[in-house]
This record gives C-alpha cells, structure tokens and sequence, in this order.
C-alpha cells in the first residue's frame, strides 16, 4: 500500500452509538479527523511539523457519505490518502469499509494551511511539497466537498447555549466534530429513530471559544426533503461558525 495510504482499524464501542445501536454520524467524523491526523504526522507534515514552521492546518469543509452504518462492537477499517490540491485547498480522501472488503462509505476533505502570525492563507502546493515531493492527484471516490448555502431564514431556531470546556481542543476553540453534534442534538427521537443520514457535509467560517453564546438554524432544503441545511451562529454578533447539511434516508430496521 505504501506510505501513500494509510489504514487503521476501528472498533465501535457502545459510547460512539446512538439510540439505535449503530455508529453515531459525529463518531465517525471523529474517526475521520483522528486518521488524518495520524497520517499527516506520518508523512511529516503533521501538525507538529507544520508549527515549526509558524504554520498550521485549518479544516475548511469535509464531505462523507455511508450506505451501511455498523452497530456496536463491530470492526471497520479505514483508509485515507491525500490527494492532490486545488488551488488554496490540500485535499484527502477517505474509504471505509468491513474487514472482509465490502466497502460502506467515503469522504474527502479540504484544507487549509494558515500562517500562524499573520493568519493568511498559504499556497499548500510548495509546502506540502516541501515536506514530502512524491505527493500526487489520485483517484477519488465522492465528489469534492461544495460552498454550502445557509439555512433559510425562516427555519426553525434552537434556544441559545454557551459553549462549554468539554467543547474545547488543544487550541481552546470548538472542537471541529463538536459542531455536528450539536447539530445531532436538535433532531427529535422519534425521527431519528426512523431515518439515518445518508451523507453529510460541513462547511467550517469562523471559530468559537468558551463561553460563546450559540444557536442553530434548520431548514429543509427547498424542493428536496431529505436534505436539511443547519447554520450555527453565534448570537453576540450573528456571526455564521458553520454550515452543515444531513442528508436523510429510512432506517431499514
């Protein structure tokens, strides 16, 4: 496989699983995000390595669509590889499957590099080649991750909620998978229940801190109602964190 590609094992424990016993949508981005970062580190542009340099990785949006969700106590394996760039963007995909083969799910990420002092954005082509020349366009498996709208003014508004330590990452911003669980959050039981995401997509604009002050919009997206838009915002300056869209399919139970 070379160093290239990248897999590792995971077991789904009953803390990643949802009412229904399957893998919880914000435990796999979990999954995703902690294979990342592992191979990243590994073909040494890491961000350990990139700090050296005054730099660091910012994820920018994230794409991933399954067709079987695994219940607790099962094995999946994940596959990642990065992919080339487009323009501003360092690209990585992802592949997961069962360990005898059958392929359940893929993902592609975007990413950004950030220039620790002066916060701008840095070309990631000559920099990821600095690190490591042999990187190069591979095949993906799903579409590249798109500018998501946001939802509907007219949606529906969750109360307010302030974001708490256990929210945070090394960095003392939200943790990026905490977004999406937030988002989880605002269905209802009985839906949830009977549907399970099919795909889901997150667009990340801004970062928040502890104590921030936040609530979330949800639309369903016009003309088609299986795809919901959330926007999450913060409610001291009505500024728009993120933007994620879930799309929906019946749980064959």
């Amino acid at each position: 496989m070379g160093l290239l590609q990248f897999e590792k094992e995971y077991r789904v424990h009953v803390y990643e699983t949802g009412p229904d016993g399957k893998l919880n949508l914000y435990s796999l981005f979990n999954y995703l995000q902690d294979i990342a970062s592992e191979h990243a580190e590994k073909l040494g542009f890491g961000r350990n390595d990139l700090m050296r340099d005054n730099r660091f990785w910012v994820l920018s949006r994230i794409y991933a669509e399954i067709s079987c969700w695994p219940l607790w106590e099962e094995n999946i394996i994940l596959k990642t590889w990065p992919n080339g760039t487009d323009k501003l963007f360092a690209l990585r995909n992802y592949e997961v499957r069962y360990p005898d083969g059958k392929i359940i799910g893929a993902g592609i990420s975007s990413w950004l590099i950030l220039d620790s002092n002066t916060r701008k954005v840095q070309r990631p082509d000559s920099i990821l080649s600095s690190y490591n020349p042999d990187l190069h366009t591979d095949y993906s498996p799903v579409r590249q991750a798109v500018k998501l709208e946001p939802a509907a003014e007219n949606g529906i508004i969750t109360s307010t909620f302030r974001v708490k330590i256990s929210d945070l990452d090394v960095n003392l911003h939200t943790n990026n998978v905490r977004y999406l669980k937030w988002v989880a959050d605002t269905y209802d039981l009985g839906f949830v229940m009977k549907n399970i995401p099919q795909s889901a997509e997150i667009n990340y604009l801004a970062e928040s801190i502890y104590d921030d002050e936040v609530f979330i919009r949800t639309a369903v997206v016009k003309d088609n109602s299986t795809f919901f838009n959330h926007s999450v915002i913060r409610s001291s300056d009505n500024k728009e964190l993120c933007r994620i869209r879930i799309e929906w399919k019946v749980a064959n139970n």
